[in-house]
């Protein structure tokens, strides 16, 4: 049995990963198991951790160190590429409102936290572990690890407070958005649909009736207009064509035009009459509106693409073809020749058979080439994540320099990887599947490490009186930010339930709460609302649980 305890117990490299790997695996398949529609999931390997802690498993500390810090890093880069592309559009009109709400749960949240560490006597290090467990982020929780070590402080006690409080943190959102139905049971049943009809497309038919444009070209005509559109066929005197930026409109064509919810009043006064025909029901056939031509989507996967504006490459004068909509990370953007395309979009190309088989040469449309992983923007911008953490910032009065760290400093660069990096010709593009690969290993490792080396004091902390004063105090700072916003929302503000409850999950960075959320409410608000708030947020809380130890500690 020697080879066992050389694999399990000695020391070394081979050790330490089979210990980290071995935690992992079990924490993951305990975290499938789901009770009353709610499982921890990844989280679980946390908890996996501190059970192996507790039973006298430990590491090398330099190799715990390190692999800490790396599974700390992979997550949080992988987390920003993947949030970069929509982070800036979540501060449109419809999301302001939501990050506006969003912000005052984690103020409340933060207000809470610096007031409890002065009525109760709790270090503030063990109330910012107790403030990442209850608002279920572990992100946080390795920023606050990482200043405390920059300080030469014990960076093991916040984890204890984030494991402590991190159960009742998944549970109490789910037990908030139960009582908030039963308080507002009217606001439940209504579904607003809460979209910026100016970023909406929207299609619509019409006739050429206005004198005003009579014998212009396209061109003419979009030079007169205030507004975006796309003509995406012509009927003239029983034939359809795709009409270029040189074609002639006369009176009586008929145009099929895609634009903004917004903009149908304009269009209406632009070309005259509407149509009575919804063009926007899902369930449309489009190569059966006419024979001519199809409509076919074309994945742009040519990465001498990514980065350039659509207009300049003149598709629809040199082959004949309409792009009408643009699919991106499941948003539908209007086709404008200053849209920027990045490698992943979804064009719905219109046009002849023939001209669409040129178009999709130009820009690629292989799927396999997309699952090809592309490493150097991985690499790159973690190299680069590393060195922005590292960048001092003094503030007054503040005895160490603030540094947004090994947690900040990657998401930072990965937000603005993603949101940028294609106007600059960057391959950030991966894969939904590549970039959970990348999220899910590098949590696991930064949880096992973690529950690992706070395992030793685990329960003995638990089971002494502050331990029971640790879960009063995190399960306040759960449920009391989330109800009183709630609740002013919902009275004082034009927002439906679906809406605030993913707002609420998103602001506490709660998925498995989303998911209940998702089963118990109709519609897509939720997910949508979540999606919106939940970069920001992340974002927010790693910087603040820097700040507080930083400011007041």
């Amino acid at each position: 049995m020697e080879w066992l305890n050389s694999i399990l117990v000695e020391h070394t490299v081979i050790q330490a990963v089979v210990v980290i790997a071995l935690i992992s695996a079990i924490g993951l398949l305990l975290g499938k198991i789901s009770v009353c529609g709610v499982s921890l999931g990844v989280t679980f390997v946390f908890f996996a951790g501190i059970a192996a802690g507790h039973l006298g498993f430990s590491i090398d500390s330099q190799m715990l160190n390190y692999a800490e810090s790396f599974g700390l890093i992979l997550f949080v880069y992988a987390l920003g590429l993947q949030v970069g592309p929509g982070f800036f559009g979540s501060f449109r009109k419809g999301g302001m409102t939501l990050n506006f709400l969003a912000m005052a749960v984690i103020l409340v949240g933060t207000v809470m936290t610096l007031v409890f560490h002065v009525l109760t006597g709790v270090s503030l290090p063990d109330m910012v572990g107790i403030l990442s467990g209850a608002v279920t982020n572990t992100p946080a929780l390795g920023a606050a690890q990482q200043t405390l070590k920059q300080m030469h402080i014990d960076a093991a006690d916040p984890a204890l407070g984030c494991a402590v409080t991190y159960p009742l943190g998944v549970v109490g959102v789910i037990l908030a958005v139960i009582v908030l139905r039963k308080m507002f049971p009217k606001k439940t049943k209504e579904v607003i649909v809460a979209d910026d009809k100016s970023k909406q497309t929207f299609i619509a038919g019409f006739e050429v009736c206005n004198p005003g444009i009579f014998g212009k070209s396209v061109k003419e005509v979009a030079r007169l207009a205030t507004h975006s559109f796309v003509i995406s066929r012509l009927w003239r005197e029983g034939k359809v064509t795709i009409p270029t930026s040189d074609t002639v409109l006369h009176q009586g064509d008929r145009l099929l035009v895609i634009t903004t919810e917004a903009d149908e009043e304009a269009m209406k006064i632009l070309f005259g009459e509407e149509e009575n025909v919804d063009w926007n029901k899902k369930d449309i056939d489009w190569n059966a509106i006419d024979s001519q031509l199809i409509s076919q989507q074309i994945v742009v996967t040519r990465a001498e693409i990514n980065g350039k504006k659509l207009g300049t490459l003149r598709l629809r004068n040199n082959y004949g073809i309409n792009i009408t909509r643009i699919y991106r990370a499941g948003v539908q953007l209007l086709a404008t020749p200053e849209l920027i395309l990045q490698l992943g979009d979804k064009l719905i190309v219109v046009g002849e058979a023939a001209a669409i088989s040129n178009v999709e040469r130009v820009l690629g449309n292989r799927l396999i080439s997309l699952k090809e992983p592309n490493l150097i923007a991985v690499f790159i911008g973690i190299v680069l994540g590393l060195a922005v953490g590292a960048i001092p910032f003094s503030i007054p009065g503040v005895e160490f320099p603030v540094q947004l760290g090994l947690a900040g400093g990657p998401i930072v660069v990965g937000i603005l990887m993603g949101a940028f990096g294609p106007r600059f010709h960057m391959v950030t593009y991966t894969t939904r599947s590549a970039n959970l690969m990348l999220r899910g290993l590098g949590l696991s490792i930064y949880l096992a490490c973690l529950g690992l080396d706070a395992g030793v004091h685990f329960f003995e902390t638990v089971f002494r009186p502050e331990g029971l004063l640790w879960i009063v105090l995190g399960f306040a700072i759960t449920i009391l930010p989330v109800m009183l916003v709630a609740i002013f929302a919902l009275k004082a503000m034009k927002i439906d339930f679906g809406s605030l409850a993913g707002m609420l999950c998103g602001s506490m960075a709660n998925p498995m709460a989303l998911n209940y959320v998702n089963a118990t409410v109709e519609g897509d608000n939720p997910a949508v609302s979540y999606a919106t708030v939940y970069p920001l947020c992340m974002f927010v809380r790693v910087i603040i649980a820097q700040l507080l130890l930083m400011l007041f500690l």
